[in-house]
């Protein structure tokens, strides 16, 4: 196979969705991938692009002539330089290094290919037709460097006539973007954003990967040029923060904060990187021959607070980074007024699996895994990621379940909603499953723990809250513990594992008389107090939490 294409950066935000998108258009691909192709290809088969044109090169953009042998790709046409270091706190050689020398030695390699097209340099929004050399103390190395990448890459391109195309896109909003804004969703979703910085017209522009790959890809079928690629319709700074609060169920802050301001109070104070506040302006771009262009080429860009949604849910997937991207569908959903995290299939789920305390719907995956058919898990209503509550349980069940008839499973706490709910609709629940059901097991000693609960859970390391739930520190524990550090999360906990000791006795009558079929799971290690003339399967060595410890023994009680 001789590849037409090169990619470099192939393994970055913009490199991979560039990958797809022209193996999906029928080009073969070289792609220069950091540290091997293994991720690249698991990346690319994962969302189905086909992977037969791909071939995996290796090189190093620092160094005259990549590394690469002269007589190598010589088929190639079009060559796109995605690679740069995007970070904040580098030396100002350590940004040059890769964002101004290797932007030249691409350009340099380019010139030698009988074959050559057109070379595709991916800028910033913020970099293009700056006059004079940049200030490196003044703008950070990372936006200074790439200010003199942008001028470099133009002359060599005149010297060494080669067809140049620059592109010139604002924040990047995809799976896998974790920087840059990403930082002050973080902080929204985390409690941690008591200002909007900037004023009230700060204008942070954004722009879909997946648009951004199909505007490069064809760039070098048309004319040479510059062009802005970023999304006009972005919201200014602070409705852009309102919007992602209101998805994901948290409160959005009123005030705003000066960037001068920012700039005289301490880091340790604001938590702002200084390189960041350049990009809290409110200079608005030109943006005419990139919409041209895309008319030409028939691109249409997403609706904006479309992919602003779906970036949050990516963003809280993996958890800012901090995990991999679980398996897909997931996101943030209304239900019953409530923005609810949701995984798996709503529409008509062949099993709904609810979490119990202090946990959150992902202590489910391992179950779920093994499940037969289309899953549904959701974060009850102010636990876990979902918001809180708007209104009854109950309600919110309902409306999470309309137009299904599940197996419903549920875990400790959860066990009283999921009986209401039976009991309530027999109709639409084929069969109950209760795991480790709280209402049959002596109370918990957290109802009277002092100092306060809610204190002690908020300030629980993960290997802590492992012990505490005698469970091995895994994801879910990770997350559990993350989640508890959020603003009212731990009190929420306790509030509900209080309303749950509350309705113990309301739930053993609903046990006996309601009408579907309910079966019992729990551990030998954590044995039901009350007797129940219901089937019971007792797991062996399993405590409290046998989804997190035998989720295959589970899997098989709940099938």
């Amino acid at each position: 196979m001789q590849p037409d294409s090169l990619v470099f950066g192939a393994s970055g935000l913009i490199g991979r969705f560039l990958v797809a998108e022209l193996l999906s258009r029928g080009h073969t691909v070289a792609a220069a991938a950091r540290g091997g192709g293994d991720a690249l290809t698991a990346w690319l088969t994962g969302r189905n692009v086909p992977v037969d044109g791909l071939a995996i090169v290796r090189a190093d953009i620092t160094r005259p002539g990549l590394g690469l042998p002269p007589d190598e790709l010589a088929a190639v046409r079009d060559v796109y330089n995605c690679a740069g270091r995007y970070a904040f706190g580098l030396t100002a050689e350590e940004a040059r290094a890769t964002n101004v020398t290797g932007a030249l030695h691409v350009l340099d390699w380019a010139a030698t290919r009988s074959e050559l097209r057109r070379v595709v340099h991916v800028s910033g929004y913020r970099v293009s037709g700056v006059e004079g050399p940049p200030d490196y103390r003044r703008l950070g190395s990372y936006e200074a460097s790439k200010v003199e990448a942008d001028a470099a890459v133009r002359v060599r391109a005149r010297e060494r006539g080669v067809p140049l195309s620059i592109a010139n896109p604002a924040t990047v909003l995809g799976s896998g973007q974790f920087v840059g804004l990403a930082s002050l969703v973080s902080d929204l979703w985390h409690g941690r954003l008591p200002a909007v910085p900037g004023g009230r017209e700060v204008f942070v522009p954004v722009v879909d990967a997946g648009y951004l790959a199909a505007f490069l890809a064809r760039l070098p079928e048309h004319e040479e040029g510059a062009y802005w690629v970023l999304d006009d319709r972005t919201p200014v700074l602070p409705e852009l923060i309102g919007l992602l609060a209101g998805h994901m169920g948290v409160r959005a802050p009123r005030r705003t904060i000066p960037v001068g301001l920012l700039r005289l109070l301490p880091r340790a104070l604001t938590g702002a990187d200084p390189e960041t506040l350049s990009f809290l302006s409110v200079d608005r771009y030109d943006t005419a021959s990139a919409e041209a262009f895309a008319g030409r080429a028939g691109l249409r860009m997403p609706p904006t607070g479309a992919a602003l949604r779906a970036w949050a849910d990516d963003l809280v997937a993996a958890r800012f980074g901090a995990t991999g991207t679980p398996r897909g569908p997931y996101g943030y959903q209304q239900v019953a007024g409530t923005a609810t995290w949701i995984s798996g299939e709503r529409e008509r789920p062949g099993h709904v699996l609810l979490h119990g305390l202090p946990l959150d719907s992902r202590s489910w995956e391992e179950v779920a895994d093994r499940l037969d058919g289309p899953v549904l898990a959701a974060d009850l209503p102010g636990l876990g990621r979902s918001g809180p509550a708007r209104g009854p349980v109950a309600d919110w069940l309902a409306e999470l379940l309309a137009g299904t008839r599940p197996v419903l499973v549920a875990h400790s706490l959860a066990c009283v909603p999921a009986l209401r709910y039976a009991a309530a609709h027999p109709d639409r629940v084929s069969r109950l499953v209760l795991v480790a059901p709280a209402f049959l097991q002596p109370p918990s000693p957290w109802l009277t723990r002092t100092p306060p609960a809610a204190l002690l859970l908020r300030r629980m390391s993960a290997s802590r809250l492992a012990g505490t739930l005698g469970v091995p520190e895994g994801p879910a524990v990770t997350a559990a513990a993350a989640d508890l550090a959020r603003p009212g999360q731990a009190r929420r906990v306790v509030a509900a594992l209080r309303a749950a000791h509350a309705a113990r006795d309301e739930a053993r009558r609903l046990l006996a008389r309601v009408s579907v079929p309910v079966e019992i799971v729990t551990g030998s290690a954590d044995p039901l107090s009350v007797a129940v003339d219901r089937p019971v399967t007792t797991i062996a060595g399993a405590g409290h939490y046998p989804q997190l410890t035998h989720p295959g023994e589970v899997a098989a009680a709940i099938r």
